[in-house]
């Protein structure tokens, strides 16, 4: 029997993503940040004191069929690097997922640990960075060494309409990775290319950086998510 040519492409997708999550976790391309991360793992801080830290490279997480990518900065190093999945476990995430939720992207309004059963739906979440940076601040050298990880993720992800970017950085990786010219960054600021069925939307990042300085308010990052629906429910 044939067998349905949009089942098959959704069968190669996950095979082809299980295959780079496992080159993700077992990355050492960066000497600085695989010590850091190791160290950070070992050290701990003090309220995740008795937890056993993650402490690798971290691959993106979410539904393969997205039509939806959102693209961060890095894994933070006592949240993604802890939990042991992206945007979990801190402030930044408690952000996405309330957001999420509300636009029935996630299976629940927290991201606390990988095994809480949150679910994303028609969303995949990933970043520019893999290991959490010093200072949150990886060097050009190491986001052009987490590059293709990014690149293969948007051939694999083939229902991908809108690429949403948290931050600066988020953008111009995915500027790069999809070969156009990143334009001035703005919030909540629509960018389209020629030659590519996919739009970038930007945003600042739901950093404590900028959510507890009043930079980013709830009501601007809802409407970044509004309009992000608005755009792929088309």
């Amino acid at each position: 029997m044939n067998q349905d040519p949009d089942t098959t492409k959704m069968d190669e997708s996950e095979t082809r993503m299980i295959s780079l999550q496992e080159d993700v976790l077992n990355c050492v391309r960066c000497p600085r940040l695989a010590t850091y991360i190791r160290n950070v793992a070992k050290t701990r801080t003090r309220r995740f004191i008795n937890e056993t830290y993650h402490g690798r490279p971290l691959p993106g997480f979410g539904d393969v069929h997205a039509r939806l990518l959102i693209v961060g900065l890095a894994p933070a190093a006592h949240g993604g690097n802890r939990t042991g999945r992206m945007f979990t476990g801190d402030s930044s995430a408690d952000w996405l997922a309330r957001v999420m939720y509300k636009y029935k992207l996630a299976s629940t309004p927290t991201s606390i640990d990988k095994s809480d059963g949150l679910t994303l739906h028609n969303a995949y979440v990933t970043a520019a960075a893999r290991c959490a940076p010093p200072q949150n601040k990886p060097t050009a050298t190491e986001l052009r060494n987490c590059l293709p990880f990014l690149q293969r993720e948007l051939d694999i992800l083939y229902n991908v309409r809108l690429i949403l970017c948290l931050g600066q950085i988020g953008y111009r990786a995915t500027c790069q990775a999809l070969n156009v010219k990143p334009a001035k960054f703005g919030h909540n600021t629509l960018h389209k290319y020629d030659g590519t069925k996919i739009s970038i939307l930007t945003s600042y990042h739901p950093s404590r950086q900028n959510t507890q300085t009043g930079r980013l308010t709830w009501e601007a990052w809802d409407s970044v998510f509004a309009r992000a629906l608005s755009i792929i429910d088309v």
